[in-house]
């Protein structure tokens, strides 16, 4: 087959950071007839849904059983934990601050490659985390107020540390899947992790909404299912830490979502420290590139 040209990779990373970035204001939506489990339940079951099509028509081996504890842990870290924490987290945080607080992930990253797996940290990059922390605070404290730093961020923070574990189990033990498998079994065992939320389900959905219901639609279909598929259609063709750089298009993306549906204003403070958690990333990323180290997360 002929490689994609150009503007087929830049409409799949488009399709991406429209998805991810409606993520916020979805779950906030769905929050309003939904608990926070039973909302990542019911859109996991229509992502794992629409995957099993996908899979049937593209043809997806079955995993070797000894890849069956690592397939769940990848379920765990980035759905089920993920998203659970996120929807909970949301509560109490607006759409914009959450989408820039989810994507302080590669600050966590960098502390996982130094704590966890023992790999050398420049003093550019202990730089870029201290001041991406900063960014966080900085955003938690403009959101609500100093007072109104809670536990709500911090479960978000908790989302961006998981999909820090998810990343980084990905790259240390898994390349025997091709992308469209690995990212169908993570779906799949996160989605089986969360049928601890099953009873109650059937009530919400009956009592939920009509525009509820089709928010919720949006976030099974779009951004639990079909951007996971571009993004890995995107990191086939693209290096990591380029593909990265267009998602540093998410916060602002999501923020001006939000301020349509959800008739958000960020606050200047937000924006201000969405800037710095933001440079901080990108400062990363770039210092791997340079550098010629792998980045171990987006």
């Amino acid at each position: 087959m002929s490689p994609p040209t150009p503007l087929k990779i830049l409409l799949a990373m488009a399709f991406v950071v429209g998805c991810w970035a409606y993520s916020p204001t979805g779950i906030h939506l769905g929050l309003q007839a939904y608990e926070p489990g039973h909302l990542a339940l019911l859109r996991f079951l229509l992502a794992s849904l629409l995957m099993a099509v996908i899979a049937a028509f593209k043809g997806v081996r079955l995993p070797q059983w000894r890849d069956v504890p690592l397939l769940f842990a990848l379920g765990f870290f980035a759905v089920s934990l993920h998203h659970v924490a996120l929807n909970i987290g949301q509560q109490g945080v607006s759409a914009g601050a959450s989408s820039v607080l989810a994507q302080s992930s590669p600050l966590f990253s960098t502390l996982l490659a130094r704590f966890v797996f023992k790999d050398h940290v420049s003093v550019w990059r202990w730089g870029c985390v201290l001041l991406g922390l900063i960014g966080v605070v900085i955003v938690m404290a403009g959101d609500k107020g100093l007072g109104g730093i809670d536990a709500h961020g911090l479960l978000i923070l908790l989302a961006a540390v998981s999909w820090s574990f998810y990343f980084a189990l990905q790259k240390h033990h898994t390349g025997r899947y091709d992308g469209l498998t690995l990212t169908c079994y993570t779906v799949w065992c996160g989605t089986a992790l969360l049928l601890v939320y099953l009873p109650g389900l059937a009530d919400q959905v009956v009592r939920a909404p009509v525009k509820v219901q089709i928010a919720v639609i949006g976030l099974g279909v779009f951004p639990s299912a079909l951007a996971y598929l571009a993004w890995a259609f995107v990191l086939a063709h693209v290096d990591l830490s380029r593909a990265a750089m267009t998602l540093y298009l998410v916060p602002p993306t999501a923020m001006a979502i939000a301020s349509v549906a959800l008739g958000e204003r960020p606050a200047m403070i937000v924006i201000v420290g969405a800037l710095v958690v933001l440079t901080s990333v990108l400062a990363l990323n770039l210092e791997r590139r340079v550098g010629g180290v792998r980045a171990v997360g987006v």
